[in-house]
């Protein structure tokens, strides 16, 4: 790694440091930068970054929290092996998706998709709010904007999704948007490029109208189809090389 001024490093890192710190040791930690040296001291990183032992120390912190590091009583900090990292932090699953373009991760990501969205929109047909069923046909609205150019495609279809996971009025569906969010974005541009279209929406709207329907039983099987036919997709697609970071 060739050395660099610690003014432009620091240029590089933002106006928030500490978030950049983090930003840029988790990226390397998930490449694996470090994976044939040991992972340097917060006085290291201080000297390196030309930044304050304090933000390198706060860095270091929220990385532990996230699973990739921990610190150890005369082994200093070292990386944790993946099985630890925290798949549901949105910064450790945005660092994945950066890291190798794999089908095997959106694979395991709509394994999940399958077990939550499906039921999220039964419950959505049960306890949604007249705002909720107004929010996801917003959404739907977008996508119908978004095939006419006068929309961003991922942006509606996400959009979609995550206000069928707050309809569901369970706070823990709610909370998995970020994950949705922050994985529809690959996940959504690959399967777009095998079909060489974007998502239907006719198999969007058939959710939106059994949830409307109040037809819960019609809304999961609606969402399990359209979840299921990404599966498919994803099932006859072979791992792509792996292709650097945006």
């Amino acid at each position: 790694m060739t050395a660099m001024d610690p003014a432009e490093v620091r240029t590089q890192l933002g106006r928030n440091l500490t978030y950049g710190m983090l930003d840029t040791l988790g990226r390397a930690i998930v490449i694996g930068s470090y994976q044939d040296r040991v992972f340097p001291t917060e006085a290291e990183l201080a000297k390196e970054y030309g930044v304050s032992r304090s933000v390198t120390r706060e860095a270091v912190k929220m990385l532990t929290a996230k699973g990739l590091l921990s610190a150890r009583p005369r082994q200093g900090t070292i990386i944790q092996p993946a099985t630890s990292w925290n798949l549901f932090d949105t910064d450790v699953l945005r660092w994945l998706l950066e890291r190798k373009f794999s089908v095997e991760l959106l694979r395991h990501f709509n394994q999940l998709r399958v077990a939550i969205e499906p039921e999220a929109a039964a419950l959505a047909a049960t306890y949604a709010q007249p705002s909720d069923l107004e929010a996801i046909d917003a959404g739907l609205k977008r996508m119908r904007a978004a095939e006419q150019g006068n929309d961003d495609t991922l942006d509606a279809d996400i959009a979609f999704h995550v206000a069928v996971l707050r309809a569901s009025a369970n706070p823990f569906y709610a909370q998995f948007r970020d994950v949705v969010s922050t994985a529809l974005r690959t996940s959504i541009r690959f399967t777009n490029r095998i079909k060489g279209r974007s998502a239907s929406v006719d198999d969007h709207a058939a959710v939106r109208d059994a949830i409307a329907a109040r037809k819960p039983d019609a809304a999961r099987k609606a969402m399990k189809r359209l979840i299921g036919d990404v599966l498919d997709l994803i099932e006859t697609a072979d791992d792509e090389p792996e292709r650097p970071a945006d």
